[in-house]
């Protein structure tokens, strides 16, 4: 008897312990964002040295039982975590840094914020003690907004800085290579519905404002054409902005050329949430419903180990295709390295000018890489097999250690997609509405260049597209990397401008890219007329006001300097005025009230 007490005691001091460490039992205040930096409310930030970047993640917590809505959005109670604003891989003080070569993301500083709530649909389980509250700092004027405190571990993103106004008489070029990505939305909608902010670090302008289709004519010949507008901004009477659309020539599913899909899927335990491994097999079944009689598919998967689950299959051979998905199951590590190696070799045995080779990598991007294969490895020797026609599509799913900032890598080195899925809906969209233009590229290593004359426009800045930027040198160098279009596609750029008054021609923009197969690039050039520039906001079109209010929108989300000022108002009214019957439409516009809910009244006045 002697010893039990000391027992009961030793049992008791280990639970105060583990209570201890649980991140919703404890609190530290937040360090304060300045409101210069941001028109949101500032995330806590910490400094983390490369051991514990590096240091495994611990186990996933067992997912509560998914229901879906009418919708087909899977929901799951997750405990709330941290996500990670990892900086770019090169500081971009000036608008010409060119991009750098990818740098480890396990060291700068680490900026964390929150991720609470769940999708539609109850919780099968009580939901986690509610995190400590804190009052984060607002503009002045305004009032602070109760934000829940972040906890450890999270998503990744990589932070890039807003492109900062550009005297044009210093310089009066902007060159930027094409992005049709459309992830950063489709992460971000999915925090505004869970009843959070997304991270600054994860909204990427260009990728909201082309997850929208815009009413552009396709060429009558070519490749693409281009078209142009302009309209005085409803945030300041000085200052205007111009849209650059870029449209793809459309190429039917009877025209397109055959493909050979590899599925490379990710079956590590990370993956056994209901909206991970279960909903990528859900999407993986609507793109081989999709595909041509002369296309195939094969099936990788990748954990601990790499499995070859299909050899290349006829895509009509539907029975064998469905049946080697559901074998699919998770547990293990994450040897993304290997299964890269091995779904590209499949792949490049079916490369060729007279058909699309793909790769299709569905996973949450949480990747140890794999034995004796790094990161950077795994990237450069994706490059290799680029040159031989092999191009892919990264596919993320679910939240709590989502690595966005790998996926857009990943996209960016294989000369293809990003997208992000987080509905069976979302999954439609992808895989049957955009599967022709996913699979074909029209044109590769597309970059624009906008020329814009100092005696019109006085100062300029491009909205979006930071991690795009090109040097104005490399635009004729066809050497120089660039961004794909695909059959249908289209891309948007926004612009805010301040002009002299002069009436005459505002600039030229010229679009310069490969064929497919090609290694030289022809270049075309479109001026942009003085009479492209609408009186006012209201007569521009409907297409035209929806591409601001989404360029807008993302502007504040992501705390931009040069969006301080403007209110979700603004955008709220001209969204629900240009939703012209489209159901992205709709849905943006209820995501814009839901983030003027978030932010808090000193961001949504209504008396501008």
């Amino acid at each position: 008897m002697s010893s039990t007490k000391p027992n009961r005691l030793t049992r008791w001091g280990s639970a105060a312990l583990a209570l201890s460490l649980v991140p919703a039992c404890s609190y530290a205040p937040s360090t304060r964002g300045s409101a210069e930096q941001s028109v949101a409310w500032q995330s806590q930030t910490r400094e983390a040295s490369k051991e514990e970047a590096a240091a495994p993640a611990p186990p996933e917590p067992t997912p509560a039982r998914a229901e879906s809505d009418d919708d087909g959005v899977i929901a799951a109670a997750s405990e709330a975590k941290a996500d990670v604003a990892r900086p770019s891989p090169k500081p971009m003080p000036a608008k010409r840094a060119a991009p750098g070569t990818p740098q480890s993301s396990l060291a700068g500083p680490v900026a964390v914020e929150p991720m609470m709530g769940t999708a539609a649909g109850a919780p099968a389980t009580p939901p986690p003690p509610p995190a400590p509250v804190r009052m984060s700092s607002m503009p002045a004027g305004g009032m602070a907004v109760q934000q829940p405190e972040p906890q450890s571990q999270g998503n990744s993103f990589t932070h890039h800085a807003a492109n900062a106004f550009t005297e044009t008489a210093k310089d009066r070029f902007s060159t930027f290579a094409v992005d049709v990505d459309t992830a950063s939305y489709a992460v971000s909608r999915r925090y505004l519905n869970q009843g959070a902010l997304p991270p600054h670090a994860a909204v990427r302008v260009e990728e909201f404002v082309n997850y929208f289709k815009y009413r552009y004519a396709p060429p009558e010949q070519g490749a693409f054409t281009v078209h142009l507008e302009g309209a005085p901004s409803p945030f300041d009477a000085k200052r205007h902005f111009v849209r650059v659309g870029v449209q793809g020539k459309v190429v039917s599913r009877s025209q397109r050329k055959p493909a050979h899909l590899v599925f490379l899927v990710d079956t590590s335990g990370s993956m056994s949430q209901p909206d991970k491994l279960p909903l990528a097999k859900e999407a993986m079944k609507l793109a081989v419903k999709n595909l041509n009689e002369n296309d195939t598919v094969a099936l990788v998967t990748y954990a601990g180990s790499t499995r070859d689950v299909l050899s290349p299959t006829p895509a009509t051979n539907l029975e064998a295709i469905y049946k080697a998905i559901d074998t699919l199951e998770s547990g293990g590590g994450t040897a993304m390295g290997s299964g890269m190696q091995m779904a590209y070799k499949h792949a490049v045995k079916k490369a060729s000018g007279n058909a699309v080779s793909r790769v299709v990598v569905l996973t949450d991007g949480d990747a140890n890489i794999g034995p004796n294969v790094s990161a950077d490895a795994m990237l450069n020797s994706i490059q290799g097999f680029v040159k031989e026609g092999v191009t892919l599509s990264a596919i993320g799913f679910g939240m709590g250690n989502y690595r966005d900032d790998l996926m857009e890598k990943l996209a960016d080195k294989g000369n293809g997609n990003c997208f992000y899925i987080d509905s069976y809906k979302e999954a439609r969209k992808v895989f049957e509405t955009q599967l022709t233009g996913t699979l074909e590229v029209i044109a590769k290593d597309v970059k624009i260049q906008v020329e814009f004359d100092p005696k019109v426009v006085s100062r300029y800045r491009l909205v979006g597209y930071e991690n795009r930027d090109i040097a104005d040198k490399d635009f004729r160098d066809d050497k120089v990397d660039a961004g794909e279009i695909g059959a249908g596609h289209s891309v948007t750029a926004v612009y805010e401008v301040e002009l002299t008054g002069e009436k005459a021609p505002l600039g030229t923009v010229r679009i310069r890219a490969k064929a497919p197969n090609g290694t030289e690039a022809a270049e075309q050039a479109f001026p942009f007329e003085q009479k492209l520039m609408r009186a006012t906001l209201d007569g521009a079109s409907a297409d035209f006001r929806f591409a601001l209010a989404v360029a807008a929108t993302a502007d504040v989300l992501r705390g931009s300097p040069s969006a301080q000022g403007w209110n979700l108002a603004t955008m709220q009214k001209l969204a629900e005025g240009a939703i012209d019957g489209q159901a992205d439409r709709e849905e943006f516009a209820k995501l814009v009230v839901r983030a003027r809910g978030l932010l808090g009244n000193s961001m949504a006045r209504d008396g501008r």
